[in-house]
């Protein structure tokens, strides 16, 4: 981790990538910019630590880190990526609890921190980026209630198609029945998003590429019948 010293131009152009922030004026922009640290974190490098007692909140202005869990034996369960524009930290300002998972940094990764007495009176003093953070929390729930409904009703295959569908959607744009998600994770990644082992997703991957639902290129895959995937994922959860 290095401390990082940015120019008050240069922190709202950052600050700006944020998603709620991003309709904010300049003068709104600026006055964040003065409350905030900046860190430089290589990746790999730990950023937050379950359980820990810090209380910052974080903006991912550069870079992509990781928010994973990891049990006693060893094994990681991954909750999501954070891209530039995300937010993490939140939970904790807001609720005053410990941290409630790992952050990792996955690459070179660019953060502006602010402390937790000043991002409360940031959402408290601005409906605009009040009603951004309420957004924001409410499409965790709702994510985390998808992800819950997948993991007890859908068998691996399903869990697996149900991924790629969403990375489809998030990650890439579909035009034509067709998504190319250029950054995909790992084998051994996906097998811990959704729970379950590398073979599995291997396998998987292999019989939708058979029936010509997808093509895998480089670090890539190709959708090549988004209708299909959709098809396949919608048709179990409505059983």
């Amino acid at each position: 981790m290095a401390i990082r010293q940015i120019s008050p131009d240069r922190a709202c152009a950052f600050l700006s990538v944020i998603k709620e922030f991003k309709d904010l004026s300049l003068t709104d922009l600026e006055a964040i910019a003065q409350v905030c640290q900046w860190y430089r974190y290589e990746a790999g490098e730990e950023i937050v630590r379950y359980h820990d007692d810090s209380n910052s909140v974080f903006f991912v202005t550069q870079g992509e880190a990781r928010v994973n869990y990891n049990s006693m034996s060893g094994k990681e369960v991954i909750l999501c990526d954070l891209v530039a524009g995300e937010i993490f930290g939140e939970l904790t300002a807001i609720d005053g609890q410990s941290r409630s998972a790992n952050v990792v940094a996955k690459t070179s990764t660019l953060l502006a921190s602010i402390s937790s007495s000043a991002f409360q009176e940031l959402i408290f003093s601005n409906r605009q980026i009040a009603a951004a953070i309420l957004q924001r929390l409410t499409g965790q729930i709702r994510r985390l209630t998808e992800r819950v409904f997948e993991s007890d009703t859908l068998k691996v295959p399903n869990r697996i198609r149900a991924k790629l569908l969403h990375l489809a959607k998030t990650q890439a744009a579909i035009s034509n029945n067709k998504a190319i998600i250029s950054s995909v994770p790992t084998h051994v990644e996906l097998a811990c998003l959704i729970g379950t082992h590398r073979e599995a997703v291997t396998r998987e991957l292999n019989d939708l590429e058979a029936e010509n639902i997808i093509m895998r290129a480089g670090d890539a895959i190709h959708i090549l019948d988004v209708a299909r995937l959709t098809e396949l994922v919608e048709s179990v959860r409505c059983m």
